[in-house]
């Protein structure tokens, strides 16, 4: 269930999706209801993607311990996630992901946070995390190659016809 309502929410987090987002329950919300959180700004590599795994283990180390995350400035995106401000041991988790090279800046919905295209530039000016590969593709582009390959038994034939 997507929270809006509170200017600021400790939640526990139960689960790390990717680099970019992460299940929690959350105080004010049903005692067994999971929300997810989508960390405002940024956008990580798919976990199919190269450094994927690499930009959700640096996420769970960050932000899966026992202890509470403080999430804010609250909002719900078109897939139904709390999109929030992630605190994970007193720091930002977009901060952190972006300085590790474990993340894009996403221009599309980072408006207000356009410093945070400051950090990518560092970590890429440093060869770290993702940065190393020559050319990463960003996560929005490969999902975009993704829904473009027909699959299934109507994908075209790359056999010729004489």
């Amino acid at each position: 269930m997507p929270v809006t309502t509170a200017a600021t929410l400790l939640c526990l987090v139960v689960a790390i999706n990717d680099g970019d987002s992460f299940r929690a329950r959350c105080d004010g919300v049903a005692r067994n209801e999971e929300t997810s959180v989508a960390i405002r700004a940024i956008d990580a590599p798919e976990m199919r993607q190269p450094y994927g795994e690499a930009s959700h283990k640096s996420l769970v180390n960050l932000c899966l311990i026992p202890q509470k995350v403080k999430l804010s400035n609250m909002a719900v995106d078109i897939h139904g996630r709390t999109v929030a401000d992630v605190e994970c041991q007193g720091k930002d988790a977009a901060t952190e992901q972006l300085r590790a090279g474990m993340a894009w800046y996403d221009p599309k919905v980072g408006l207000g946070y356009e410093a945070l295209a400051d950090l990518q530039l560092r970590a890429q000016a440093a060869g770290r995390g993702l940065w190393v590969q020559n050319g990463p593709l960003p996560p929005w582009d490969w999902r975009a190659t993704r829904k473009l390959k027909p699959t299934g038994p109507m994908a075209p034939s790359t056999a010729r016809i004489p």
